[in-house]
């Protein structure tokens, strides 16, 4: 195997700090609701509305719902304990849209973020980056664009796009042709064991995965050395696991 030609990244949780934003945007929204919402509990709510996220989220990946339905159905279920109504679309689009606006005031990347694509231009001259993502390409690309993040990468594949999502491994062979390399040639980073590091591998690339709590259990280290897949906990470990791969 070579060093990569290609280094590809997931967005959300990998470069981007989305569970920061999702956090600060969810106490926003609730705070400015008032009553019950406002006062119940910080973590319970958080807890309760990532799980929303990932339930319906994945039914909008698996092609149950579009991207605009898992949202209201996030917000449906997120406001149903307390009374709220938002049976009407037009009311769950709104209510969401407030959401969103907090959200968007948190939007940052993580501080390894920039300079683990400085240190990887060092060390792999000419090397090129790009975004794998299971999304919408317009709402990725807003954060590609509001981080300044959008200048250092050449292509976003967004599963809206393409039309099959990770851990396919015809989403990131779809980005080594957007390339014009062959997978061996490229290396895939992500936050998620399965799909993100063993879906890239397993389509042929060099998957890395970030874990950014160091919390893997032995399970996944050992499913992540079975498939050949190096475990990091942040972004400036990444030049020199991706550098000794020649």
């Amino acid at each position: 195997m070579t060093a990569p030609l290609v280094v590809l990244f997931d967005l959300d949780d990998t470069l981007f700090a989305h569970s920061h934003a999702v956090a600060r945007g969810v106490a926003a929204h609730r705070a400015s609701h008032g009553g019950e919402l406002a006062a119940a509990d910080d973590a319970i709510e958080l807890a309760r509305w990532v799980a929303l996220e990932e339930h319906h989220y994945h039914r909008y990946l698996a092609g149950e719902l579009d991207f605009r339905e898992q949202r209201r159905h996030r917000a449906r279920g997120f406001v149903e304990p307390f009374g709220i109504d938002l049976a009407d679309d037009s009311a769950a689009d709104e209510w969401f849209g407030r959401y969103l606006i907090e959200y968007e005031r948190s939007w940052v990347l993580f501080d390894d973020a920039l300079p683990a694509l400085d240190a990887l231009e060092r060390e792999l001259p000419g090397v090129r980056f790009g975004i794998v993502t299971n999304a919408e390409l317009p709402s990725q690309q807003s954060k590609l664009d509001a981080t300044g993040l959008a200048a250092r990468i050449e292509f976003v594949v967004a599963s809206g796009e393409v039309g099959v999502a990770k851990p396919d491994a015809g989403i990131f062979r779809y980005a080594c042709e957007r390339f014009g390399v062959q997978p061996a040639q490229a290396a895939y980073i992500g936050d998620r064991l399965d799909t993100d590091a063993i879906g890239a591998a397993s389509a042929g690339l060099t998957g890395v995965w970030l874990d950014r709590r160091a919390a893997a259990t032995a399970d996944e280290r050992a499913r992540a050395a079975a498939s050949g897949v190096p475990v990091i906990t942040g972004l400036a470990q990444l030049p020199a696991v991706l550098s000794t791969q020649a």
